[in-house]
């Protein structure tokens, strides 16, 4: 280990385990779709839960989990980005400004892709934990009350037996892979945030992740 440099601990088990659960969980939910539509379901509801969990945590969590240690103005993180970019950017003990934006950008994107999702399965198969909220306000009704023959002309019968509102369920299906395709992007631009920064700040980021410490300048409290 450089002597200049100490090791210290950063990230508590809770960010590390969640933060790999939600990387298996959003792939696995990304790649299953409609061919495999339960582990699909499962996927999100692990993504969901685990980005409820890190929304809590980030209030009672370990301080360099807190948003309050990694939520910066937007001139901090253009200041940070500039400095990334000469070769001389600022060291920090959690998240730097450009990383702490990220994560809040992808806790929220995430929250949306799980949202729009549950609303669409509530919508194609009246069930979920918003079945008897957005399915009802749509119009999904059971396929036994009413004759096929007066079903009206943008509502079809779901394989499980529901009427489902077409024009619903374009709406919602749209807007979820909207939010789930924007999530992946986040994603790219996250890795490659991590990579360069990783490069630039001599900071093995990923490694950090995994064991929960990272190399830091000494002179760093």
């Amino acid at each position: 280990m450089n002597t200049s440099t100490k090791s210290v601990d950063v990230w508590d088990p809770i960010v590390r385990i969640g933060h790999w659960t939600l990387v298996i969980a959003f792939f696995t939910a990304y790649f299953t779709e409609d061919d495999f539509l339960t582990q699909h379901v499962w996927a999100g509801y692990i993504v969901g839960t685990v980005v409820l969990f890190r929304i809590v945590w980030g209030f009672i969590g370990s301080k360099h989990a807190r948003f309050s240690d990694f939520i910066y103005s937007p001139a901090a993180v253009f200041g940070y980005l500039k400095g990334l970019v000469r070769g001389k950017p600022q060291h920090y003990m959690g998240h730097n400004p450009a990383g702490g934006a990220m994560v809040i950008a992808l806790l929220l994107s995430l929250g949306a892709t799980v949202f729009t999702g549950l609303s669409l399965y509530a919508v194609e198969e009246n069930a979920g934990p918003l079945a008897g909220i957005v399915a009802a306000s749509d119009k999904v009704i059971p396929a036994s009350i009413i004759p096929s023959a007066y079903a009206e002309e943008d509502e079809g019968e779901s394989e499980h037996g529901a009427m489902v509102n077409k024009e619903a369920e374009e709406f919602w299906e749209e807007l979820h892979e909207f939010f789930a395709n924007f999530t992946l992007l986040l994603v790219a631009l996250h890795i490659g945030g991590v990579l360069l920064s990783s490069y630039i700040d001599k900071e093995k980021l990923v490694k950090a992740m995994i064991t929960g410490r990272k190399e830091m300048p000494k002179e760093m409290e």
